[in-house]
Parts: C-alpha cells; sequence; structure tokens
C-alpha cells in the first residue's frame, strides 16, 4: 500500500480534510493550499476524475461515498471527466506560488489542466 503524507493530523480529522479539500477543488477548478496538502488532494481528485470517465452506476456511489456534495459527483460525471476523455491521467497540476506570510509554509496552486 502507497504510503501517505500524515499531515500533522490524526487519520480522521486529515481524511476529513482531504475530502473537503478534494470536493472544493472539483466543485471550483481551483485550490489554493499548502504544497503538501494539494500533493495528496491531486492523487484523490485524479482518482475521482477517473471515475467519471467510467460512468457506471457502480462508479457514480464510489465517487457519493467520497465527494462530499451530490452537485459536485454530478458536475464530475457531466462536466469534467468528458473533457477528459481521451487523457490518460494527468489531469490536474500543482504550481508552487511561494511561502506563506504567516508561518512560511510552502503555498501551491492545484488546478485542473
Amino acid at each position: 500500500m502507497a504510503m501517505q503524507r500524515k499531515l500533522g493530523r490524526p487519520t480522521d480529522q486529515r481524511r476529513a480534510m482531504l475530502r473537503n479539500l478534494t470536493t472544493s477543488f472539483l466543485e471550483t477548478g481551483k485550490v489554493e493550499t499548502t504544497y503538501a496538502r494539494a500533493k495528496e488532494v491531486q492523487k484523490l481528485a485524479e482518482k475521482m476524475i477517473t471515475l467519471g470517465k467510467k460512468n457506471t452506476l457502480h462508479t457514480r456511489r464510489q465517487a457519493l461515498a467520497y465527494i462530499t456534495k451530490e452537485d459536485v459527483v454530478t458536475k464530475v460525471f457531466e462536466e469534467i471527466a468528458p473533457k477528459y476523455a481521451e487523457r490518460n491521467g494527468g489531469y490536474t497540476r500543482v504550481i508552487k506560488a511561494g511561502p506563506r506570510r504567516g508561518d512560511a509554509a510552502e503555498v501551491a496552486i492545484l488546478e485542473l489542466v
């Protein structure tokens, strides 16, 4: 099994944070967060888009089990995934945006390609 970043949080808080970040990323198409979080959300968002490309009842239910908003799942399956029908992965990009002012954490912008 692949090793995941711990992100300085207990397991339940980390999973909830990543679910919420993934949902908001797929809803807006762009999110600004720390570099480590962006790399984790990138993995999860690409898996959700890949599920959307298959577009079966089973994959829709799998996406609904992870994404917290029904309208975001609909958006993934009807708008986002068809755009990447000919693409085999690499649906997102992470761009480093420099250090954050408050705590000097490395900030990154995660966006759809």
